[in-house]
């Protein structure tokens, strides 16, 4: 990042403002100076105007929650403030990395089964002994989750509560458990 770091009394006076009196014309001043940064950032960043606006949003909601944390000795405002938006643009980042892989398993099953048609029915083709071996060689927690969503048809929230797992890790364990899965099957298919 190369916004500028220097210290602007003016911004710690209207962070203070924020954070003790809840004052909106402090706010607004904040606003008015970092926002068109923070939309310049995330054009950057994501190439898109709307994930640069949605990170004006939640980079400016977040300032406007946890003023209270600023301390005026530690840093200059634009520092905390830049921090905030950092921290807003790695969540963009993941919720976009999730969302792309949680279209991973819609990519990879199709290959499986045009893989297995030939030789198996479509009823069938889910016993193929090689994917079931691939699957048996999982480590325990990928396996159960892999197979509670694609064998017992449980959705991923299901499966979160019937496992009393947070969903994070049973999405993580499921995205692994495919990742292997494909990377064992394109080997034994080369």
């Amino acid at each position: 990042m190369t916004f500028s770091q220097t210290a602007s009394p003016e911004l710690s006076d209207a962070l203070d403002a924020v954070a003790r009196h809840r004052d909106k014309r402090a706010f607004a001043t904040l606003f008015r100076h970092f926002a068109p940064k923070i939309k310049r950032f995330g054009l950057k960043q994501f190439g898109s105007e709307a994930l640069a606006l949605e990170l004006v949003q939640d980079t400016m909601t977040s300032v406007w929650r946890k003023a209270h944390l600023y301390q005026r000795d530690k840093g200059a405002a634009t520092t905390w403030v830049y921090t905030v938006m950092r921290n807003a643009s790695f969540d963009t980042l993941r919720k976009m990395k999730t969302h792309k892989e949680e279209h991973l398993s819609d990519e990879l099953w199709p290959i499986i089964e045009q893989e297995h048609a030939a030789h198996f029915d479509a009823n069938d083709h889910l016993q193929d002994n090689r994917v079931k071996r691939f699957i048996e060689r999982l480590p325990a927690a990928q396996r159960e989750v892999l197979w509670g969503v694609y064998f017992q048809d449980l959705t991923q929230e299901q499966l979160a509560e019937h496992l009393n797992l947070p969903l994070g890790t049973v999405k993580s364990r499921l995205r692994l458990a495919l990742e292997k899965l494909r990377q064992a099957l394109e080997a034994d298919h080369d």
